[in-house]
């Protein structure tokens, strides 16, 4: 099978969905799919076997859909997976059509439509040019369920997939007849998880990052913008100082390049509340790491508790809680309007209330003091990521996205 994936971010771009992306495409080449990457130019990727990067589309606007047209064309895939998020396309509306155009230079092909993020579409940061071009495009592309924000989509992609329920939900709402032909897959580890045999990453990681044996290691991954909630964790990590001392707060993860300046912004500001909050030198940030490699995997190796305070609640769709739960420990999030049924307080996770301080250092305290709880929750969030978030699991049902719809009987 010759698939052909549509990224606007791929390594080295820093950003999750270049993550996701990348390691998508290497899990697909493992199981011996022909996968032929089309991106941004400068986005090189990183030499995979099986793996071919196109890194040929200098924009992605109108002028660039004769180009767009022309690769399809000329690549000739068996099936064609678009990873979408307005950020990757610099919000042009230019690429909701691309299920439409791809049918018309490709017929038969079959067409699927991956959605980061239901919210993030188009239509935020348009140009009045965009505007123009969507009228137009959407007056050609006539009929029902060509939406403002989508374009076609929802309509012409043979099926669509989301990461987790919410977002199902909302896509629902703006069109209620994409509704059969959503399946949810939520993002598996975004990182190569290495082993820890003997405690061996353990070991390593905790001398990357200068941590004694037995210092009590709390820590967030992910990338670091707003919305994150570290202001809040950084808050509590300060209380949580108060009876632990032998306590240390490590951020894995560095900026992303889709929001270079306001996540660098929110970086410098992070920083300086540490020294406000005077619990600089208790703080470790590793910044960016190849997510190739195994750096990343001895830094959650090293954790004994990590925390994921996210101000709107988790979600199935943070692959950032699928690369913590995938090294085993115990973790504490958050709880918001989506967060999904999968989530079970106590269970597979602690669950406390987004932005609040005390709240997430009383749970961080609760489970520091707890044997028995984090016992519980290493087991459960064992179950949960062989359910939900293992590769094999989430191969097997992005696969599955590009088979004929089974007919009702």
């Amino acid at each position: 099978m010759r698939l052909l994936v549509i990224s606007g971010a791929y390594p080295p771009m820093r950003a999750g969905e270049s993550s996701n992306a990348h390691h998508l495409c290497r899990q697909l080449a493992a199981r011996g799919i022909d996968v032929q990457v089309l991106t941004t130019v400068g986005n090189t990727g990183g030499n995979d076997a099986g793996v071919t990067v196109h890194a040929v589309m200098p924009g992605w606007g109108w002028s660039g859909a004769p180009r767009f047209a022309r690769f399809l064309k000329a690549c000739r895939p068996d099936a064609i997976l678009l990873m979408f998020l307005g950020g990757m396309y610099d919000y042009h509306p230019m690429m909701t059509f691309a299920a439409t155009i791809a049918h018309r230079v490709l017929p038969g092909v079959p067409f699927v439509t991956r959605y980061e993020s239901p919210f993030a579409g188009a239509a935020p940061k348009s140009t009045l040019g965009g505007r123009i071009g969507r009228k137009a495009v959407t007056t050609f592309v006539k009929g029902e369920g060509v939406t403002y924000t989508s374009g076609s989509l929802l309509r012409d992609s043979n099926r669509v997939i989301v990461l987790c329920e919410g977002h199902k939900r909302v896509l629902e709402g703006e069109w209620a007849g994409s509704s059969d032909k959503i399946i949810v897959v939520p993002p598996p580890p975004n990182i190569v998880v290495c082993p820890d045999t003997n405690g061996v990453a353990r070991r390593k990681g905790r001398e990357r990052l200068g941590i004694g044996v037995n210092e009590l290691v709390i820590a967030f991954f992910g990338y670091v913008y707003p919305k994150k909630g570290i202001e809040v964790l950084l808050e509590a990590f300060q209380s949580v100082g108060r009876s632990h001392a032998d306590a240390r707060l490590v951020f894995i993860g560095g900026t992303i390049d889709l929001d270079a300046e306001v996540s660098a912004r929110y970086w410098d500001q992070m920083q300086e509340l540490t020294k406000r909050l005077g619990i600089a030198d208790r703080t470790k940030w590793t910044g960016a790491f190849d997510s190739s490699g195994s750096e990343g995997s001895e830094y959650l190796r090293a954790a004994d508790i990590c925390v994921l305070p996210l101000l709107k609640g988790v979600q199935l769709n943070n692959s950032s809680f699928s690369a913590m739960a995938a090294h085993g420990v115990p973790i504490i999030t958050t709880r918001g309007d989506m967060t999904d049924a999968a989530f079970v307080d106590g269970e597979n996770v602690v669950l406390a209330e987004p932005g609040n301080a005390t709240a997430l250092a009383d749970s961080i305290v609760k489970l520091m003091n707890d044997e028995a709880l984090r016992a519980r929750l290493r087991t459960g969030i064992a179950r949960l990521a062989s359910e939900w978030l293992s590769w094999d699991r989430g191969l097997d049902r992005t696969l599955a996205a590009f088979e004929p719809p089974r007919s009702r009987s």
